[in-house]
């Protein structure tokens, strides 16, 4: 698995890439580590580099891509990496394109965690506001002017990037504003749906949560099926009580009753209508009387 991760300060790239190494055992490839790295190993690139950090100047591209040649070639990279902090521009992505192309190393995704920069701002003000009711002191660094700078810087420098990697489709775009649990499953969903990475490895940490969430199902469920079965039981203890009643010579209404008698084989029962102008008729003779 190989994967470039983009994003602007603070919206949490570091964290994203910390939780990939350790979850599929890839290496997390620093410009500037690999610099120092470099540095401290006296290599021909390292020392190129050296005198140019040392006075302060900025790098040129062509040294950090000798600097990412000479680490993708050592052994702990084989398995897969992730690049931190660079490509920062487009000139420094073509330049690893090429790079790549003549390593034979295929770029699996570039994972965009796009976030709401005001949103940014409003935590690192609060977070500032917060350390500072609490007597700790702030660093220089983590002010909103200074996130105000590097979003700018981000925008002018590395933004376009998106552009280029939406064009040769190697562009997944992550909502950053997410928790980080949700971040994380949402990069391992894409990574499986891409064959990046296993779809069953992609799953194995997170095993628990639906194993808990599959328990749930069956609980709640269990009174509906009693209570169906209970419908039954219910309905012949009503049957059962109704015979019973019957037997006490106590039918359950007038219409049952009457509705259950037969006439016997001598009688004739006399017509309703009949038996309405009979009662007239009575009725009448008494008034004259």
């Amino acid at each position: 698995m190989r994967l470039i991760l983009l994003g602007p300060p603070g919206s949490g790239k570091g964290t994203q890439a910390q939780r990939l190494i350790h979850r599929y055992g890839i290496v997390q490839l620093s410009t500037g580590e690999m610099l120092r790295a470099a540095v401290a190993a006296q290599t021909p690139v390292g020392l190129k580099a050296k005198d140019i950090m040392a006075s302060g100047g900025l790098v040129p591209d062509d040294i950090v891509i000798g600097i990412i040649s000479d680490r993708l070639d050592q052994p702990d990279a084989a398995k897969g990496f992730i690049l931190d902090g660079f490509p920062r521009t487009v000139p420094q992505a073509e330049a690893l394109d090429e790079l790549l192309k003549k390593k034979h190393i295929k770029l699996d995704a570039v994972i965009e965690l796009r976030v709401n920069e005001s949103a940014l701002l409003q935590r690192v003000e609060t977070r500032v506001a917060e350390m500072r009711a609490r007597g700790e002191e702030v660093r220089v660094d983590d002010t909103s002017e200074v996130l105000t700078k590097r979003l700018a810087s981000y925008r002018a420098l590395t933004e376009p990037l998106i552009h280029y990697y939406s064009e040769r489709r190697k562009l997944l775009t992550v909502d950053g504003m997410m928790t980080i649990e949700h971040v994380t499953r949402e990069i391992n969903r894409i990574l499986a749906a891409i064959g990046a990475v296993d779809a069953k490895a992609s799953q194995k940490a997170d095993k628990a949560m639906p194993a808990a969430t599959a328990a749930r199902p069956a609980v709640r469920k269990a009174p509906k099926s009693s209570r169906r079965a209970a419908a039954p039981k219910k309905a012949a203890k009503a049957v059962k009580a109704a015979s019973k009643g019957g037997k006490a010579g106590k039918p359950a209404s007038r219409g049952a009753k009457s509705s259950s008698r037969k006439p016997s084989p001598g009688s004739k029962r006399r017509p309703a209508g009949k038996t309405r102008k009979t009662v007239k008729k009575v009725t009448k003779k008494r008034a004259k009387a």
